[in-house]
């Protein structure tokens, strides 16, 4: 128990900052004797309680995104329920086999955010500018967070519907994902991207845990439970503290280094 309250904590602490918590507290699960099965959802409950200390120590950073999270949390909840589903009837290999791929995907897309983001911010000084609402340039150095058009808007929508159906089906390094996806199409400060993650990932966790509790209660050791809710609620304080303090591009070099490792233990496990 001592040894999984020191991984829940570490796994709050990493979520809030970046995410794939899970692959700390799920193999610690592993170790100490609970089944495969069990620790997952286990692992999943135990964990919502750090998502929300995680949500709420990024709260300044949500501020202002009220519309935009009216919007993407829907298409979280949708895709979870369906990742949900899809984990009772598919087997784990039909995911895992791709979940690699994905993670590499995310790593490159936070690698290559401040080009993508400089482009887009481009594109969208030109559209102001016709339609007259802006001068070219003049969006530069303003801290505008102007939103994407009506293409972006519903590519914003599909991506966070998919990667919700992910989360819903396998939670780890879902953050990352969410990180590099919208980095690539949202002209925004990494760290109000990082309190939107935590928003949807809370979300999704939420929405997985919930099926877990439905459709396996006697399933879950709600012993250990107990142990990485309180642990986790205590390390996504933890690690909204020391993240939010981050620069940029060290919370950046944070997240790929971290995500090399989730992918290393996603590859080899």
């Amino acid at each position: 128990m001592l040894l999984l309250s020191l991984a829940a904590v570490w796994a709050g602490a990493i979520n809030a900052v970046v995410g794939s918590g899970t692959l700390v507290t799920f193999p610690t699960l592993v170790a100490i004797g609970v089944p495969p099965v069990s620790a997952t959802m286990s692992n999943a409950v135990g964990l919502v309680t750090g998502g929300v200390s995680g949500t709420w120590g990024y709260r300044r950073e949500l501020r202002g995104q009220g519309a935009r999270a009216a919007r993407l949390v829907p298409m979280s909840v949708l895709g979870a329920l369906l990742g949900a589903f899809l984990l009772l009837h598919l087997p784990a290999t039909t995911f895992e086999t791709v979940v690699p791929v994905l993670v590499v995907l995310a790593i490159v897309l936070v690698l290559l955010q401040p080009r993508l983001q400089a482009r887009t911010r481009r594109r969208l000084e030109r559209r102001l500018a016709v339609s007259g609402a802006a001068a070219p340039g003049s969006l530069e150095g303003t801290g505008a967070s102007p939103g994407p058009g009506r293409t972006g808007q519903v590519v914003l929508l599909v991506v966070t519907f998919l990667i919700g159906v992910y989360g819903g089906y396998f939670t780890a390094a879902q953050g990352i994902l969410l990180v590099g996806a919208h980095g690539a199409l949202l002209v925004e400060p990494i760290q109000r991207l990082n309190a939107m993650k935590n928003l949807l990932s809370l979300v999704v966790n939420v929405v997985a845990a919930a099926a877990y509790v439905v459709v396996g209660f006697d399933r879950i050791v709600w012993e250990a439970v107990l142990v990485i809710a309180v642990g986790s609620l205590l390390g996504g304080l933890l690690g909204a503290s020391v993240g939010r303090r981050l620069p940029s591009a060290v919370l950046r070099a944070t997240i790929v280094v971290l995500g090399v490792v989730a992918l290393v233990a996603l590859v080899v496990r």
